[in-house]
């Protein structure tokens, strides 16, 4: 069993690892290929200006992440083609549909990046351009083998001329139309000749034959062979989202043992379901099973005692049952109450953030969600959905409040900062992220942003003015964005952009977004009008960073909308990371 994976850049340790391999592979299956173009992968996938193309990896891996097979892809945005560069499974690996695998999924990939097609080139099957019979035996078998998805030669060109005179094998130009059934038009055929040509052979092909080959492509539409090894013209649909590039969710029923039934309380389980039905529209989703974690992992951002504190004090209430607190001391450490009850308010904000006997159990769950999506990024996955509730963004080191219990996103950042060295956590719901904030103001591996309503008029009022950059280690590595009561969505909008922009200059290994979903019109918690169509957009802008991306779910209330605006957010994430 071999599952493939794309890989966009060598920033993970995954990656690198893959990469490793890849050149390996690619030392021992082409031997007379010029292995500048494998040594340099790394830095090809970091700079499409080294090719003059998008490269993107994808890897078939098998048990312990072996590389069993790789393709190398070339992605042309402004002419909208897809090249396919290198394709190979490993020594002794041939022949158990690893290339298949690999072949189905470019397919895929190329239609997900719109492009008119998948170009590549093949070995003759004609004697005369191929005299070696066993040479010629290989290249039929591989062109049958593309024949069987509509792939054939471009013919009536000279594409197959050799560059010297006399020369054997020269390569036929290959168009996958990828199922469409859309003829091939001179023009475009011309300009991606003209690319591949200039670009890729840059170095060997002199401008008289690339005049020559391009001006030989006279047809329109351009003239595809007829089958050859098919009895019948075949045509094999693409499915649109890979596997691989499908979100990966990360839910779990648990979250529905915190269940405040008392009138007026609105994060009820309900969300969830709303979000879920939702989701389930579309077909960019994979739902994964949650990994449990140790209970010491709370103690990573949260103050041991708080932790323990909140165990004990949930443990020990009635069924359905919930208190709030309402006595809030002079922290005086040595003299705490002793009823455990009264005692919340050491360890609480506010007045409305309940204690209930499944609170600690449900928010348990939540950070396992959270820490289960970010390992899946450590995967090597690019986007990931924890959808948990209680939300996490106002827990604190050693507080909780809004709702909150314990931080799952600074969680996730945290660990995923230990694994690669730095993250940023960018959150974007109506209420300033304080306990994001609390957590790493002294610290300069995790970049902590946060757009929100001023707390001149929205909670946690004490935290979330501009002018809290962080401190020591940490000064410049918090970044808050206030915005008016009544934002416009450009005022948003504006305030994303600039958020954004100060991610590229951090250079994360990866992003956390604490998702609040309450800056939609008409939530009860806010006073902003973003419509869906702004959320799908917020989602673009997030997703064009090109960054592993995992997302922790945080406000949002209003059931009119809340599945809506999350199914198109994540529409325009998973568009912008395309």
């Amino acid at each position: 069993m071999f599952r493939i994976r794309r890989i966009d850049d060598a920033l993970l340790a995954a990656n690198r690892r893959a990469i490793e391999q890849v050149q390996a592979i690619f030392m021992e299956q082409f031997p007379e290929a010029d292995a500048d173009d494998i040594l340099h992968l790394p830095e090809k996938l970091k700079n499409p200006f080294k090719t003059g193309f998008r490269n993107i990896l994808f890897v078939a891996e098998g048990p312990k992440t072996r590389v069993e097979g790789f393709a190398l892809l070339y992605h042309e945005p402004d002419l909208h083609f897809c090249y396919l560069d290198y394709l190979s499974a490993a020594p002794l690996m041939t022949g158990r549909g690893i290339g298949g695998a690999l072949y189905e999924r470019l397919r895929r990939e190329a239609a997900a990046l719109r492009a008119i097609g998948l170009f590549f080139e093949c070995l003759p099957d004609d004697p005369r351009l191929c005299p070696d019979p066993a040479v010629l035996k290989q290249n039929r078998r591989r062109l049958r083998f593309y024949e069987y998805y509509g792939a054939r030669p471009i013919v009536h060109t000279a594409y197959e001329t050799p560059l010297k005179e006399g020369e054997d094998n020269p390569p036929y130009l290959v168009y996958d139309d990828l199922g469409t059934g859309r003829p091939l038009r001179r023009k475009a055929a011309r300009a991606v000749v003209r690319a591949v040509l200039e670009r890729k052979y840059r170095d060997i092909c002199p401008p008289s034959y690339v005049e020559r080959v391009v001006r030989s492509f006279v047809d329109d539409p351009v003239q595809i062979r007829a089958p050859r090894y098919l009895k019948e013209e075949k045509t094999v649909p693409v499915i649109a989202v890979p596997a691989d590039r499908k979100i990966r969710l990360i839910v779990s029923a648990r979250h529905e043992l915190h269940h405040v039934k008392q009138r007026g309380y609105v994060e009820s389980p309900a969300r969830i379901a709303s979000v879920l039905k939702e989701l389930r529209k579309t077909s960019l989703f994979e739902e994964v099973p949650v990994r449990h974690f140790p209970e010491s992992v709370l103690t990573w951002v949260h103050d041991p005692e708080m932790v323990g504190y909140f165990k004990r004090a949930t443990a020990r209430m009635p069924a359905d049952y919930a208190i709030y607190p309402y006595v809030f001391p002079v922290r005086n450490k040595a003299r705490k109450p002793v009823e455990l009850l009264v005692r919340a308010g050491y360890y609480c904000i506010d007045t409305f953030t309940p204690l209930s006997r499944n609170a600690y159990q449900a928010a348990r769950h939540a950070v396992d969600c959270a820490l289960t999506g970010a390992g899946e990024l450590v995967k090597g996955h690019r986007l990931a959905y924890a959808l948990v509730r209680p939300p996490g963004h106002h827990a604190e080191k050693n507080a909780f409040g809004g709702f909150c219990y314990f931080n799952s996103a600074a969680l996730a950042a945290h660990y995923l900062a230990r694994q690669e060295g730095r993250a940023a956590l960018l959150d974007i719901d109506f209420h300033h992220g304080n306990g994001s904030q609390d957590i790493f103001y002294d610290r300069d591996d995790v970049l902590t942003l946060s757009i929100h309503g001023h707390p001149r008029f929205a909670y946690p009022y004490f935290s979330g003015f501009k002018e809290e950059r962080g401190e020591g280690p940490g000064l410049g590595y918090n970044r808050n964005y206030p915005l008016p009561e009544h934002a416009t969505v450009e005022q948003f909008q504006a305030a994303l952009q600039e958020a954004l922009t100060a991610v590229r200059r951090f250079r994360p290994a990866f992003l956390v977004v604490a998702l609040g979903l309450d800056t939609a019109r008409g939530d009860p918690t806010g006073t902003w009008m973003l419509g869906s169509r702004d959320f799908r957009t917020n989602g673009r802008l997030i997703g064009e960073l090109r960054l592993p991306v995992l997302v922790v779910q945080e406000g949002g209330y209003s059931q009119r909308n809340l599945g809506r605006n999350a199914r198109l957010f994540f529409t325009g994430l998973w568009e912008g990371m395309e």
